[in-house]
């Protein structure tokens, strides 16, 4: 590669196709930072993280460090954890409450604003304008139904623009709640893993790996979520634009036409959650939202919505990134919420099989790529049966690799961008 890329675009992402370096090539990786992490909207963090004036969170856009805030006013901010003194972290707890963060190099003390309230020995500083020297913040935050967003561009969509129709996806989430709110309140569990952040996108909504990577999980399980990705499957991928793109079981569920059958159950064993949901929402209506369930959605670049738990993707170099996990709880719903518990920890836990599983898919696909014979990566399967649904978005079967052909598009149009 000569790092003219922008260039070779028509050589790297042909159709169907990708070319391995995109996977392991160190300036891609920090081109990839400037145009895409630091450029798009990237989720940051659930506000039920920080319920409590002066509450703080460390969190990421991208590899770039970020304190979620909770300022002493009660609004969010977006701070970035660089003192403007000589660059050390100002708070390297994960999580706290706090309404001053000290940088622990020379002291100098900030608000949870942002604003610089005072440094150590003020003499040497006589007629300094302390106005210029609090904070970084992240350029623009938004929220969505308690999903914090954040981007470093000045310019560009807004929020529910960017989102586009990936917004139902979390609406359909919020919905299984009988408040209509989730909690992130289960804590994080953070796997590491010797792979490209790429390889982790493309497999959250890849539907031909499950019945092969997770067979053990699936039989162990005595689970029905093997009969999603099978030929015989109704379930169907979707791309929303914008790199959004989901499997959606729900056509496999409404055939069944069983409340609860996507997280493994019977209504009768939730009694006070069902009873919950019928009168938030009437018995119809809650009827078809434990018919359909949780969404299996990936929101481009790092958010990922996995039925019972959230994925949070940050890449950390080239070749290395941290996948962060945690249960998704239904606000005032405990009886489910320990089961979510249970599950996430039985999928992705420290003694979890989803998720070791997946790694070790990904570590193989990473050491692959060192055999540079091909050179690219097929991504044809199904391209042939494409179609639109009755919104006009691109749907495939559940096997198929439409996802990650839409993934590569809108990496292309933004790493194409001036």
């Amino acid at each position: 590669m000569d790092g003219n890329f922008k260039s070779k675009w028509d050589e790297l992402i042909q159709p169907g196709m990708v070319h391995g370096s995109l996977y392991y090539d160190d300036a891609i990786f920090k081109e990839e930072v400037e145009k895409i992490w630091f450029t798009t909207w990237v989720y940051i963090g659930h506000e039920s993280e920080i319920p409590d004036r002066n509450d703080f969170v460390t969190k990421s856009i991208g590899p770039m460090p970020v304190l979620m805030v909770r300022d002493s006013n009660g609004e969010i901010q977006l701070l970035l954890n660089r003192c403007p003194h000589r660059g050390n972290a100002v708070c390297v707890q994960e999580r706290g409450n706090r309404a001053r963060f000290t940088c622990p190099y020379h002291s100098w003390t900030f608000s949870n604003t942002g604003d610089l309230i005072n440094y150590a020995f003020p003499e040497g500083y006589k007629g300094t304008d302390k106005s210029g020297l609090g904070l970084g913040k992240v350029t623009r935050t938004a929220s969505y139904r308690g999903f914090v967003f954040g981007s470093m561009a000045a310019e560009g969509p807004t929020l529910e623009e960017h989102l586009g129709g990936a917004k139902r996806c979390i609406d359909q989430l919020c919905d299984n709640s009988p408040t209509g709110e989730i909690e992130i309140s289960a804590g994080f569990l953070k796997h590491r893993t010797r792979a490209n952040w790429k390889f982790i996108l493309e497999n959250e909504c890849d539907g031909y790996h499950p019945a092969f990577v997770h067979s053990s999980i699936f039989s162990v399980a005595d689970s029905a979520i093997g009969d999603l990705y099978g030929n015989d499957a109704v379930a169907v991928t979707r791309s929303f634009g914008n790199g959004h793109v989901e499997v959606d079981p729900r056509p496999e569920f409404r055939r069944r036409d069983k409340p609860m059958s996507w997280f493994g159950t019977s209504a009768e064993k939730l009694p006070d959650y069902v009873a919950q949901m019928n009168a938030a929402y009437g018995e119809e209506r809650a009827r078809q939202i434990m018919i359909d369930g949780s969404p299996h959605t990936m929101i481009f670049p790092n958010l990922f919505i996995a039925e019972i738990q959230i994925f949070v993707i940050q890449p950390v170099s080239a070749n290395e990134s941290i996948q962060h996990s945690t249960a998704i709880q239904f606000k005032g719903a405990p009886d489910i919420n320990r089961r979510l518990r249970q599950q996430t920890m039985g999928s992705v836990g420290p003694a979890g099989f989803l998720l070791a599983d997946d790694t070790e898919m990904y570590e193989r696909n990473q050491r692959g790529l060192e055999i540079r014979q091909p050179e690219y990566l097929y991504l044809k399967r199904g391209d042939f049966r494409e179609r639109r649904d009755e919104d006009g978005f691109l749907i495939a079967h559940s096997t198929d690799d439409m996802p990650s052909r839409e993934i590569w598009k809108h990496y292309r149009k933004m790493m194409e961008a001036k």
